[in-house]
């Protein structure tokens, strides 16, 4: 059975990330190795991802080279970075700005469970009030995490530059201090 993976912001083949980042690789080449390799370790061929932009930066060739090797099905929303990953348009499922999944989850009271996708963090989105997440990227880990907001940073710098699957999402979001800011009917 497949599963559900988000990512973001892996800049492969960007060097100057790792300075920019203070990412803990002594060049790009270890970087993009150590990325793989993890992204790999828990992404099998079938499962899917949705990476949240900022892709890589790196010539036509290098790109498709590191993209073959990764395993999935790739959903790619577009970050401010994505001038390899529009070169390479075939190897994602699709290529948006912005995304709305809804994802089966028995736990969840009308049993699905609504996620915006976007590779820029907001404040407010639709749902919000009512339970639904919000994945972005695009910060590095450097915007502080809000508690009582079902959000946050997905990007590789913020978690050991692995993908994490929906139900790490959810025992994240489970942690929050969130509540419904009104009583209403799940939509």
């Amino acid at each position: 059975m497949s599963k559900i993976f988000f990512t973001s912001d892996h800049h492969f083949g960007h060097t100057n990330i790792i300075r920019f980042s203070n990412r803990p690789f002594q060049n790009v080449e270890e970087m993009n190795e150590v990325m793989i390799a993890r992204w790999n370790e828990k992404i099998g061929p079938t499962d899917e991802v949705y990476h949240l932009g900022d892709f890589g930066i790196a010539t036509p060739e290098d790109f498709q080279q590191i993209v073959n090797r990764l395993n999935g099905i790739i959903y790619l929303i577009v970050g401010n970075h994505e001038g390899s990953a529009l070169g390479n348009r075939k190897r994602f499922k699709w290529i948006k700005e912005y995304h709305e999944i809804k994802i089966k989850d028995d736990e969840r009271e009308n049993g699905v469970q609504r996620i915006v996708l976007f590779h820029y963090a907001m404040r407010v989105w639709r749902g919000d009030s009512r339970g639904t997440w919000h994945l972005y990227g695009h910060s590095h880990g450097n915007l502080p995490d809000l508690a009582h907001r079902l959000s946050f940073d997905i990007g590789v710098d913020a978690h050991d530059f692995y993908p994490l699957s929906y139900d790490e999402v959810k025992a994240i979001m489970k942690a929050k201090s969130w509540t419904r800011s009104f009583e209403d009917e799940e939509a």
